[in-house]
């Protein structure tokens, strides 16, 4: 008489590859995100005595003294940061749009940005300054 065997399948699973999978995103996004925050240092124009406030996700594009885009510290040209809020904007449904434009930035390059923001469907887009003392 013959028996058959049956295998038993040790079935569990180890967490401890995912744990050091998930510590090391962390660490990732822990240095990165700080970087993504960051602009380009620029010499903003005083306006003002308070502070704007509200819970809407903003896109940050600068506008240096010599009239280029930046989005965080990338340069890029205007229609690749038009491009790219779109993309923001499909993400993101409340995205509004900051521009920080250097107080010696050629105003029609601020308008300019400004202007193709507004043709592809923007209506949220703010300047932002500096606050007097």
């Amino acid at each position: 008489m013959s028996r058959s065997r049956r295998r038993v399948s040790d079935a569990t699973l180890s967490l401890t590859p995912m744990i050091d999978v998930m510590t090391v995103l962390l660490a990732v996004f822990m240095v990165t995100t700080p970087m993504m925050t960051n602009g380009i240092d620029l010499d903003l124009p005083n306006a003002g005595t308070t502070v704007l406030t509200g819970t809407d996700h903003a896109m940050q594009i600068s506008v240096d003294s010599a009239g280029r885009y930046y989005l965080g510290t990338t340069q890029m040209s205007i229609d690749d940061v038009v491009r790219r809020a779109v993309a923001m904007r499909g993400e993101i449904s409340n995205l509004s749009i900051v521009i920080n434009g250097d107080r010696r930035a050629d105003y029609g390059a601020v308008m300019a940005v400004m202007g193709k923001l507004k043709t592809v469907g923007f209506q949220r887009i703010g300047l932002r300054t500096k606050l007097e003392q």
